[in-house]
């Protein structure tokens, strides 16, 4: 047969960017041994399962300083809006380092956390809680509109009931920061 077109082309990229979004997510699903599917429509716990699976990915494919030590202290700045979902996460290992989860009042101090989750309801925050984490190899994460282009390093979005994300270099390499190019593939946005 003839090759197919561009349509055709765009269509198979389509396929194997989904397919490579699903084995993102399997890799950090296989973290929690759990019978979840990446399948099920998005619903208020599968979401925040999916998000949880995201922000583990988001540690093990980030390229941290030596100095940043054996133990990633994840922080979440303000009220939990993944709750319970991310307690699976105390005690993994990503990118050789221990997780050691702790949820911090907005008054509390950052600056011992190598990621911070900053929930939805501490966005009015948001530029204290990232000037607090200047020039410290932290990454930052939100699932908040407009978060990146605030600064944020990594904000994760829900589009068509599925979970995606977008990255701010910028905000990495000010942290310090690498990302894999294997995550960056798979970001649905980039800002330079």
């Amino acid at each position: 047969g003839s090759p197919p077109d561009a349509d055709g082309h765009m269509a198979v990229l389509s396929r194997l960017t989904t397919l490579a979004r699903r084995a993102l997510v399997a890799l950090g699903m296989c973290v929690f041994a759990s019978g979840f599917s990446t399948a099920q429509p998005v619903g208020n716990s599968s979401e925040n399962a999916l998000k949880v699976a995201f922000i583990y990915n988001f540690m093990a494919f980030t390229e941290w300083p030596a100095d940043v030590g054996d133990t990633l202290n994840l922080c979440v700045a303000g009220p939990d809006s993944l709750g319970s979902a991310l307690d699976v996460l105390q005690g993994k290992v990503a990118a050789g380092r221990t997780l050691a989860l702790h949820r911090k009042s907005l008054n509390e101090s950052l600056n011992k956390c190598q990621v911070v989750f900053i929930t939805p309801s501490a966005m009015g925050q948001l530029p204290r809680l990232l000037d607090s984490l200047v020039d410290s190899p932290t990454l930052t994460i939100a699932d908040s509109p407009g978060a990146l282009s605030r600064g944020v390093a990594l904000n994760m979005n829900v589009v068509n009931n599925k979970v995606t994300f977008e990255a701010n270099l910028r905000a990495v390499r000010n942290a310090r920061l690498g990302l894999s190019s294997k995550l960056l593939r798979l970001a649905t946005g980039v800002l330079p």
